[in-house]
């Protein structure tokens, strides 16, 4: 597995495409259900969870220049950011979910739950500052923003009402919605 997983990521390296996605793509071609992915899973659980996930919050950690963003003007496009990104999810989930049949409360709580910024945005924003795609500044305002938006889901779901809510901001197992 562990070979595979390297040639796939050397494989979409060398194309020009990031790694992660050769292993993200080795990841979907393999059933979730196979005994392979359990053993897998079972083996690299407390690895990934212990050591890599920490190791990745660190170092994002590390290159994120808050002190880029200063003065009055980029303080206030980081706000702006944080309230366009929050609203386009939250907006774009509640009408949609609204559109399907759910409630005003389960789609409000849905769209915050969309609002959670986590570990997947984390990697984008990482893999754009280092093809230089975006700036120093502007990757501090977007994990700013990834802080924010996630830290706000537990008191927001609460304010909904949803029951059973993590720190994380995701309902837990037997919980709403």
């Amino acid at each position: 597995m562990f070979i595979a997983l390297l040639l796939s990521a050397l494989a979409t390296e060398l194309i020009g495409v990031h790694a992660i996605f050769g292993a993200f793509l080795l990841g979907a071609v393999i059933p979730h259900d196979s005994a392979i992915a359990r053993t897998f899973t079972r083996q690299l659980e407390h690895v990934v969870t212990v050591l890599l996930l920490p190791a990745f919050f660190a170092y994002t950690g590390m290159r994120t220049r808050i002190d880029l963003v200063s003065g009055g003007e980029m303080w206030l496009m980081c706000g702006l950011i944080i309230v366009v990104a929050t609203a386009g999810k939250f907006g774009g989930t509640l009408f949609a979910a609204r559109l399907t049949g759910l409630s005003w409360r389960d789609s409000a709580a849905l769209g915050t739950l969309m609002n959670t910024r986590g570990l997947m945005e984390l990697v984008v924003l990482n893999i754009g500052l280092d093809l230089k795609v975006i700036s120093p500044a502007l990757f501090a305002m977007m994990v700013l923003m990834a802080l924010a938006t996630t830290m706000a889901t537990s008191p927001v779901l609460r304010m909904l009402g949803v029951k059973n809510a993590t720190a994380s901001g995701a309902p837990e197992k037997g919980g709403t919605p």
